[in-house]
């Protein structure tokens, strides 16, 4: 199976024989089934590991279809305001194909997605002010001309990230019964919609927000006016489905739980999604998939926080074999 995920679903997506296919593997990304939790939670769960792309999350399936247009479109550069994950997938799409890129983050934005945007040779600007400003700032220069906006408002991005519902159908052999997955701005609860509804086949959506968005420890959601809002509630009318609300908290614990019972390390915000699933009240049996949308290692410090700290202990046997008991 072909890991360009433009080439995959080329018949699906917007392009034709004159667009370059500007790509780095993305898609294909591991459906692992969650056993223990399953047992406990008493449905089918599986994780999505998204975390697999590329550069560590979810954006690069929209990305690379963004990135591939904007050079079709002779785009000068690309911006994004970004909380981190866009910032690392515009940056890193945007060197493969040669172009500019302009990164305009927020305060408060995890210091290693910044460093990744960086590497990828990004000019990163802290915008003094909330996201909401720093993307006010990105559609303006998109409107002067200067940048093809990459976000979620472009319309390519949510294309691309549609896919992953198709990557579902394909590996559960049908449509699931639920898909949970993080609530920031709201663009891939509109994306995997799309997807389902262009298959003709619609599990419930449950995009699961935290209870405080302006400043949750989650920061790919740290989103507090979410853009794709009206699309988003359109997505859940329409699936049966309903936004959950989970606390700082209920994030942390599920975010530990993944790692610790199912050997999945990912960012806070992608264990919003578990945190919805234990809360939803589903029907048993039900046949669920929670996206885990980023990698733990975009936010090292806030896990070396909160996971279990390391024992000092001597050298000899007897010490260690007393201390790992």
């Amino acid at each position: 199976m072909s890991r360009v995920l433009i080439e995959r679903y080329r018949d699906r997506l917007p392009v034709g024989a004159a667009t370059p296919v500007v790509s780095l593997g993305e898609g294909s990304t591991p459906l692992v089934r969650a056993a223990r939790l399953s047992e406990r939670l008493g449905v089918e769960l599986w994780l999505k590991l998204e975390l697999a792309n590329p550069t560590g999350s979810f954006k690069d399936r929209g990305m690379t279809l963004a990135v591939s247009k904007a050079v079709e479109e002779r785009a000068p550069a690309v911006v994004v305001a970004s909380t981190g994950n866009t910032a690392s997938s515009a940056a890193a799409y945007a060197a493969k194909a040669g172009l500019p890129a302009l990164v305009l983050t927020s305060r408060g934005t995890a210091g290693a997605k910044v460093a990744q945007a960086r590497m990828y040779g990004a000019r990163v600007l802290e915008v003094r002010g909330s996201f909401d400003e720093a993307l006010a700032a990105a559609r303006e220069l998109e409107r002067r001309g200067t940048h093809a906006l990459v976000n979620s408002l472009n319309p390519y991005r949510v294309q691309g990230q549609k896919t992953l519902a198709f990557e579902l159908v394909e590996e559960l052999g049908g449509a699931p019964d639920a898909v949970a997955l993080p609530y920031g701005g709201g663009g891939n609860t509109r994306a995997v919609f799309l997807g389902f509804e262009e298959l003709g086949s619609m599990p419930r959506l449950l995009p699961v927000q935290a209870a405080s968005r302006a400043d949750t420890l989650a920061s790919a959601i740290r989103i507090a006016t979410p853009v794709h809002a009206d699309e988003v509630a359109e997505a859940v009318g329409r699936s049966d489905g309903r936004v959950l609300t989970a606390s700082d908290d209920e994030i942390v614990r599920a975010w530990q739980t993944l790692a610790v019972e199912e050997g999945v390390f990912c960012e806070p915000s992608s264990a919003a999604s578990l945190a919805g699933v234990e809360k939803a009240g589903l029907p048993r049996g039900s046949r669920v998939v929670c996206v885990v949308t980023g990698h733990g290692l975009k936010d090292p410090t806030l896990a070396a926080e909160h996971a279990a700290q390391p024992t000092e202990v001597d050298s000899d046997l007897d010490s260690i074999l007393e201390a790992a008991q």
